[in-house]
């Protein structure tokens, strides 16, 4: 195959969105191990990676909110491209096709397809929650506000909305792996003029006035 021209590359992310990108991911990996750390004593070893026990009950927090911030920022910047549309529910009645690698036979996507929307707002709902659930467990500043029960519920909460985002990150991966050249947007920032015409052929025609060629 021959290598495509920079020139004819196409823009998915800008450097600030790329870089907005990795720090969710980092944010996102250091919760996880430190979550495990906290919550339970097979995985209390974990704790190393920020220091110990009680560096981790400090920091995990704090990563917590910045997490939260970072991904609301690209979020906000995401929305109007993530909003559902008809051909969206047609796209998902015809799930099987996409998955045997036969896009062509189910209706264009835009810029994010309708599983990609799907989880966008699942990742919305699960953030929201975590934040919530985390605040009314941080002993330090605010857990003195509700009764013990509430923390408690809040503590079983934040488990279930924590296993339930490691889930959608595993699937937000291996999405990414799977569909050759995904991988590429967030490292480049660009992509093939080939790609969008095969997964995001709606966008395609969007950014190039409405008729589009491979």
């Amino acid at each position: 195959m021959n290598k495509v021209k920079e020139s004819k590359l196409i823009q998915r992310y800008t450097a600030s969105q790329r870089l907005n990108h990795w720090l969710i991911a980092l944010t996102f990996v250091l919760l996880t191990i430190s979550g495990l750390a906290l919550f339970h004593p097979a995985f209390y070893w974990l704790s190393n990676v920020l220091g110990g026990g009680v560096w981790t009950r400090i920091l995990h927090p704090f990563i917590g909110v910045l997490m939260f911030v970072c991904f609301f920022l690209f979020a906000a910047r995401m929305f109007k491209h993530n909003l559902l549309n008809r051909q969206d529910k047609a796209w998902l009645k015809n799930i099987g096709e996409v998955l045997n690698d036969r896009e062509e036979n189910v209706p264009e996507a835009g810029r994010y397809n309708a599983g990609q929307k799907l989880l966008f707002f699942a990742l919305i709902l699960l953030m929201i929650g975590l934040l919530l659930t985390g605040l009314v467990m941080w002993r330090s500043y605010f857990s003195g506000f509700f009764p013990i029960w509430g923390i408690r519920l809040a503590s079983l909460l934040h488990a279930l909305f924590a296993f339930f985002m490691i889930c959608a990150i595993i699937v937000h991966i291996y999405a990414a792996i799977w569909v050759k050249g995904s991988v590429r947007a967030m490292t480049r920032g660009t992509v093939t003029p080939g790609w969008v015409w095969k997964h995001h052929r709606a966008w395609l025609r969007q950014i190039r006035g409405g008729s589009a060629h491979k």
